[in-house]
């Protein structure tokens, strides 16, 4: 049985600006949660606190602490900030392409502001998906 939240979404998914939106907000948690997630991953691998990686890129001790916060809601970092991160850490961050399932359902909504039927599913399950955003060792 599909719950009136789901069926409710689904109706306003048909909304051109409401749909670009929740597409675009959906693609930056996922992304942004997923990058973050990877920096602190490899700040633990690398024995850092976080008032050290603080130090290493000339940041406030709290405002790393608070990037790093579990349950934070959304964070929002400079890119530049992110950049920081992973080259303290030996990283760097990349573009990829997204995988042609996930691109469809992604790129057409936003280009065009309509969304098919089979692609609803997909833009649900955006903001619960961890592999958005890309940390490759340097």
């Amino acid at each position: 049985m599909v719950s009136a939240f789901w069926s409710d979404l689904a109706a306003d998914l048909k909304d051109p600006e409401f749909l670009r939106v929740y597409v675009r907000e959906s693609v930056r948690i996922a992304t942004v949660g997923a990058i973050i997630n990877a920096l602190d991953d490899a700040r633990i691998s690398e024995g850092m606190s976080k008032a050290e990686l603080a130090r290493a890129i000339g940041a406030e001790p709290a405002a790393v602490r608070r990037l790093f916060a579990a349950g934070n809601a959304t964070p929002n970092p400079t890119l530049g900030t992110l950049v920081d991160l992973a080259a303290a850490l030996g990283l760097r961050i990349r573009v990829e392409p997204l995988p042609d399932e996930e691109r469809q359902a992604v790129t057409e909504p936003l280009r065009t502001g309509c969304v098919v039927e089979a692609d609803i599913k997909q833009l649900v399950q955006l903001r619960q998906t961890p592999g958005h955003g890309a940390v490759r060792p340097v």
